[in-house]
């Protein structure tokens, strides 16, 4: 079946018990976000808020905090828009095996959005101030919208055809923005409205945008998919709603909207003009600071008949963002040996918030008579993964060849750590890219945007054990302390808090590898990693993960005993450190606000709408 409407979707879950309605008065700022961050960490319902202070609207939240919550919103449609995906990037399959792809002509009858004279969004208007004014963080610079969908098209071929739908942040108020009458909107490197706005640019024109929020749940996941070129977002979205997507444009807007959305807010961006937007709590678990970024003029804002805003509140990982990446790869990770040669799977890790740490199995096969296998295949493998897409932004890539271990599953990051480090040679499976791009939300660079990356890419035979236990002859270096194993072959030390010269540089990182000899006992550890607190970094895999890969940039904070340059490749003989402590221009953690978690105790108290929930 396919909802034709966010409120279809709802009345389905609450026939199937999978829905709360609340309807204790919340407050928008701080309280709705923080309940349904408690209630996606228990794994719990959809919730629908019924009451939020000071709105007419209900909010929805946790709609996709599960992944089996997801997969049964797309129940139906699921299996044939996989096999549409792979027909995408690879038609000649579909003559080798039709039998596997009878359900994609009926599927493809919903590619092609519709038009239409009229539809519910057009039955009301309202204003920005109207709207439901979620703030997530406390910090955050004003209320934003968390699940939106911008659509644009492009100023020299208007048309759905070449449209572009995609999930960027937008703030509804704060800092210096006009209420009603502008809004900011956060786009980062590597997406598609990018193109529109430099061609609007180059045009001297503005760029006409809708913000699309709520609508058939089809829509929204449209708007995060990673889709093969000449598969617009708009047609996914029919294809995976299970009907195609009504669109209908107002006579005096040039901009079309679905007919089923449920708010759509329509403006224009203005050539060069821009605000400072944020903060704002991301999803690597840390603010994102202010910066400047288009401002919308807003023109006007529609909503149909009992709309209801969805809403998403964003954190350290996992969150309910986690159930897209997981539907995103259940869809596309059997297509990546047909988009990467040679490359047999790769997994963005969720806990080290996405982009900053990408594993990735490959092959070995340049060399099969070779006595000893080394990588080689393996870093051109490597190459093409950083020139796909938005892999491109990964900071961290680790890559292993499928011949070592063909067992292995890339989704059990311990034992693949395990697999690298028993393998890795530090002094030649480095590869470093030094001042180049990185994720926007990323702070642990020099720059906005601007950081490194480093492949380690490892083949071949096992070349050590990993211990698992802390030498009793360990001497440290005067201000490290509390040595703890994170995991096989994984030392934390908790080092003394990172204190930048007038290069920005703390001379201890360097003082620590010099106190060493590549033969002490410290090498049996292969990795070591500095932290601000090693009790927490070794507590589980996901700490570990975050607090690495978060707070490191490869080219700054990758050290090691008995290191050296040879022909410009870096490399040491002994164990390789990585400095992961906070440093000054990091943008601080997100922190829980102690009286909205004590209203989330109130409401899953004994006699309240979530007791036996959280």
């Amino acid at each position: 079946m396919g909802y034709r409407s966010l409120a279809d979707c709802l009345d389905d879950l609450r026939s199937k018990g999978d829905l709360i309605e609340i309807t204790t008065e919340v407050d928008p700022r701080l309280e709705v976000a923080a309940i349904q961050r408690r209630v996606y960490e228990a794994q719990g319902p959809a919730l629908l808020f019924k009451r939020v202070k000071g709105c007419a609207f209900p909010v929805v939240g946790n709609l996709f905090g599960t992944i089996e919550r997801t997969r049964w919103i797309f129940r139906d449609t699921l299996e044939a828009v996989r096999h549409l995906v792979e027909l995408k990037v690879s038609p000649p399959n579909g003559f080798k095996r039709p039998w596997r792809y009878y359900d994609v002509p009926k599927t493809g009858l919903n590619l092609l959005p519709r038009r239409a004279r009229y539809g519910p969004i057009l039955s009301h208007r309202t204003t920005v101030s109207s709207l439901p004014q979620l703030v997530s963080w406390p910090k955050d610079g004003g209320a934003f919208v968390t699940l939106p969908q911008v659509y644009t098209e492009h100023p020299e071929t208007p048309g759905l055809a070449k449209s572009n739908l995609g999930m960027y942040r937008v703030q509804l108020s704060g800092n210096t923005y006009e209420p009603d009458r502008e809004i900011g909107l956060h786009y980062q490197i590597h997406r598609g409205i990018g193109i529109h706005h430099a061609a609007a640019i180059k045009k001297g024109e503005p760029l006409r945008v809708n913000i699309f929020v709520g609508g058939p749940p089809a829509m929204t996941v449209a708007a995060v998919m990673p889709l093969p070129e000449g598969l617009p977002e708009l047609s996914f979205a029919g294809a995976l709603g299970g009907r195609a997507v009504r669109m209908v444009r107002p006579p005096d807007w040039p901009l079309a909207m679905p007919a089923e959305a449920d708010f759509v807010i329509c403006g224009t961006i203005n050539p060069h003009e821009t605000k400072p937007e944020g903060p704002f709590g991301d999803h690597l678990g840390y603010y994102a600071l202010v910066h400047e970024f288009p401002v919308m003029k807003v023109d006007r804002v529609y909503h149909r008949p009992g709309a209801i805003w969805p809403f998403t509140s964003v954190g350290r990982p996992p969150q309910e963002d986690t159930s897209f990446g997981e539907l995103i790869h259940e869809l596309t990770g059997p297509l990546v040996p047909t988009v990467l040669p040679g490359v047999k799977a790769v997994h963005a890790v969720d806990a080290a918030g996405v982009h900053p740490l990408l594993l990735a199995i490959g092959s070995e096969r340049y060399v099969p008579y070779a006595q000893e296998r080394r990588p080689q295949e393996i870093l051109t493998q490597a190459n093409a993964i950083l020139g796909q897409g938005q892999m491109s932004l990964a900071k961290y890539l680790l890559i292993i060849a499928e011949e070592d271990n063909p067992e292995l599953d890339i989704h059990d990051i311990g034992r693949f750590l395990q697999h690298l480090l028993e393998r890795a040679n530090w002094e030649t499976d480095l590869h470093f890219q030094t001042k180049t791009t990185m994720d926007t939300l990323d702070y642990s660079g020099h720059g906005f945007n601007q950081g490194s990356k480093v492949v380690i890419a490892a083949a071949g035979p096992k070349r050590r054990d990993l211990p698992t236990e802390i030498p009793s002859d360990l001497n440290l270096p005067d201000g490290f302390s509390n040595p703890r194993v994170c995991l096989p072959g994984v030392l934390a030390l908790q080092a003394p808090p990172f204190a930048p010269d007038h290069r920005g540089e703390d001379q201890s990182q360097a003082a620590f590898c010099w106190s060493f000899q590549p033969g002490d006992p410290i090498n049996v550890f292969p990795l070591i990693v500095f932290v601000d607190d090693s009790d927490f970094a070794a507590k589980s895999l996901k700490n570990f993960l975050w607090v690495t890969f978060t707070r490191s940039n490869p080219a700054a904070d990758i050290h090691g005993i008995g290191a050296s340059t040879v022909q410009k490749h870096w490399g040491c003989r002994g164990s390789l450190v990585i400095d992961a402590r906070i440093k000054p221009h990091h943008a601080p953690p997100l922190e829980d606000d102690p009286d909205a978690e004590r209203k989330v105790d109130s409401l899953g108290a004994p006699g309240g709408p979530l007791h036996g929930v959280i």
